[in-house]
């Protein structure tokens, strides 16, 4: 018998896990290794003092996650990360001038508000294309010098080795479903067992929905595929090189060994469907092409491709189980489970332990899909 059951092995439920593990837990992580895993092929931006497009609800909840990477990353122990902080770039090219312009004002009134003089500046359009050297001259730019990267597939092995280090239990297979008495969780049924633990953590990423006949409730979790390209060029100096992020969701993030990852689409309604297509990578490749022309003459290394676990209002899903005792969630994270995720880990790991927790996780308790319901069923 365990204390907790994780369900699911993407980055979220490697980071549970291993929280869980380091506190003395027995820890069984059940992971289905399904293609299409979002921490496989996800970008690893961690600047959210340059994002203008999520809500300050999201904003405020990333600051946090990003800051805690200081804590996390040295105490795992192991430097295979990827984690570095690069700087980052946000550019404007001269159509894309008006929304530059209402962006550096929501970006500076930021600096301001939370104290980055020395961290968040506009740079003149030379200096941008002398830390990126393939970018078109660009209208604008602002430099986040903190701006940082990890890389989620290498991170995630990192982490679950660390907590195997500490004594987690791996079981690959599916769990079929959830052992359930009287609204009390007793375990997870695997193909040709049953593995005992009062406590279930649902770390499915897009797959999260696969108890919802269990629970009886809907997880408002969908998959949006995203579609990412790896360029190289073996002359290319990119160790310094900055990410560079522009207005129409896509990004350029450089990596040490002479390599560009473009991305990324953003398919919604694309189901359960993890394919490289020809138009997603006409987008990625057209975009990447328009900021960075410098990059056309690069050779494709690698194409991946992520199911991205989207919640209705772009916020994750933290915390118990409405009405059922012994059963957590973390998911829900959409594009954004590298920044958010190992601190997400973290708070609900405390709130299982009855810990303190040093953030305010009730606005993403999966209750609050269901409110406008409950309140129209007592009216």
């Amino acid at each position: 018998m365990y204390d907790i059951i994780v369900v699911g092995g993407g980055l979220i439920g490697a980071c549970t896990a291993y929280q869980l593990v380091r506190r003395g837990m027995k820890v069984l992580l059940i992971d289905r290794a399904d293609y299409g895993c979002a921490s496989d092929a996800s970008a690893g931006i961690l600047s959210p003092e340059t994002n203008v497009r999520d809500s300050p609800a999201w904003i405020d909840f990333a600051l946090k996650a990003v800051r805690y990477y200081d804590t996390f990353i040295p105490e795992i122990g192991i430097d295979e990360t990827g984690y570095a902080k690069c700087g980052l770039l946000k550019v404007a090219t001269a159509e894309e001038e008006p929304i530059f312009e209402r962006a550096k004002s929501i970006i500076m009134e930021r600096k301001r508000s939370l104290d980055l003089s020395d961290d968040l500046q506009e740079i003149t359009p030379d200096q941008a294309r002398e830390m990126f050297p393939p970018l078109v001259q660009v209208a604008g730019a602002i430099y986040h010098r903190n701006a940082a990267r990890v890389d989620g597939r290498l991170l995630t092995r990192t982490v679950i080795s660390a907590a195997q280090a500490q004594g987690l239990q791996v079981a690959h297979g599916n769990a079929d479903r959830l052992l359930i008495d009287h609204r009390k969780v007793l375990g997870v049924k695997l193909a040709d067992d049953s593995v005992a633990a009062p406590r279930v953590v649902i770390a499915g990423g897009a797959w999260s929905t696969s108890f919802e006949g269990d629970l009886r409730v809907t997880v408002p979790v969908q998959p949006q595929r995203g579609q990412i390209i790896h360029l190289t060029r073996n002359d290319a100096q990119t160790t310094e090189w900055p990410i560079v992020d522009g207005f129409r969701g896509h990004y350029m993030v450089p990596w040490p060994d002479h390599r560009v990852v473009a991305g990324a689409t953003r398919e919604t309604g694309s189901g359960f469907d993890a394919r490289i297509t020809a138009s997603g990578v006409l987008e990625v490749l057209s975009e990447a092409f328009r900021l960075a022309p410098g990059l056309a003459t690069w050779s494709v290394k690698e194409m991946r491709v992520g199911l991205r676990p989207m919640s209705p209002d772009g916020l994750p899903i933290l915390g118990a189980a409405p009405q059922f005792d012994g059963i957590y969630f973390v998911t829900g994270h959409g594009p954004t489970g590298l920044q958010l995720g190992p601190y997400s880990a973290k708070l609900v790991t405390d709130l299982i332990l009855g810990r303190p927790l040093d953030a305010d996780i009730s606005p993403f308790n999966l209750s609050r899909f269901f409110k406008s319901t409950q309140t129209n069923s007592k009216s």
